[in-house]
């Protein structure tokens, strides 16, 4: 069965151009917050395209006015075991074991091992962002080459609020550097569109009637260079940051990240601290300003 008559539910795969496919997060009414089922399709989407030879770029995107809320934390569509969407991509194992063993099991294959096996896809990938990328939606953006944002774009993780330390894909200090990590981390708050830019997270920023056709117009261009040359750069500058280190501090990072959820069970029976969920779930919901400030209502 070929990828576009897959039974996808809170996807859609499209082929908008010739050597360009696309991949849109469907779940608008939910502000696109990812959970298990989300994530497996992403993945066997992004398989497909990278196994199809005349795909060179693949995009990915949301309908809606925000890109992602995150993790689904109350929703149980798709809430189940990663074996429950096929055989599990990373070997890890283990999903079922009581307490904090099960609980980093599915994160390492849905989470942190998701995040490193699609940053290292071998071909380019654009993330096409608009309203809201929170928490778990930056891990829908940062393992992707290039970002596009809209005018309107604001980027936030605000889980030290959950007890831990981030989310689980941490690279903040290589995304945003360290000294704005802290900040955005300590405090919770958004980096919109524009101070992203300049941090270097964001590549182009454009006004939001414009992010699809300047996303797809980006991809046409590169999808004319030789792939074995996009490919072979990909591989370079993601050598230069692992020789940064970059892979050990996600390694440890997670596990940093794992402690505060022992931690929390132990001190509120629960794995994040209580009140967290309706901290992020309000930020979510906030109205999004415009780009002069003035606020507008988010649906």
């Amino acid at each position: 069965m070929g990828v576009a008559e897959r039974p996808f539910e809170m996807i859609r795969y499209e082929r908008p151009s010739a050597n360009v496919a696309r991949i849109m997060l469907a779940r608008p009414e939910a502000r696109n917050a990812q959970n298990t089922q989300m994530l497996y399709e992403i993945d066997a989407a992004l398989d497909a395209a990278m196994h199809d030879d005349t795909v060179h770029v693949v995009i990915i995107g949301a309908d809606g006015p925000h890109f992602s809320s995150g993790h689904d934390i109350k929703g149980k569509a798709g809430r189940g075991q990663p074996g429950d969407f096929g055989p599990p991509r990373m070997g890890v194992g283990g999903y079922t074991r009581p307490g904090q063993e099960g609980h980093m099991a599915h994160e390492q294959e849905v989470f942190l091992g998701f995040c490193w096996r699609w940053r290292n896809m071998p071909k380019p990938t654009i993330a096409s962002v608009q309203g809201k990328a929170i928490a778990g939606g930056l891990m829908l953006v940062w393992p992707f080459d290039i970002v596009v944002a809209s005018e309107d774009a604001q980027f936030s993780d605000p889980v030290v609020t959950f007890g831990v330390n981030g989310v689980e894909y941490f690279v903040h200090a290589w995304e945003v550097g360290h000294r704005k990590a802290k900040e955005m981390l300590f405090t919770g708050e958004s980096i919109s569109a524009q101070e992203a830019k300049e941090l270097g997270m964001v590549n182009r920023v454009v006004k939001r009637e414009d992010l699809e056709s300047a996303t797809l117009a980006l991809a046409e261009k590169i999808a004319k260079q030789p792939s074995m040359g996009l490919k072979l750069a990909k591989m370079s500058v993601n050598q230069s940051l692992d020789a940064q280190g970059m892979y050990n501090a996600i390694q440890s990072a997670f596990g940093l990240h794992h402690l505060g959820h022992a931690n929390m069970r132990i001190v509120h029976g629960s794995a994040v601290e209580p009140t967290g969920a309706n901290k992020i779930e309000s930020q979510a919901k906030a109205d999004r300003p415009n780009v002069d400030g003035s606020k507008a209502k988010s649906a």
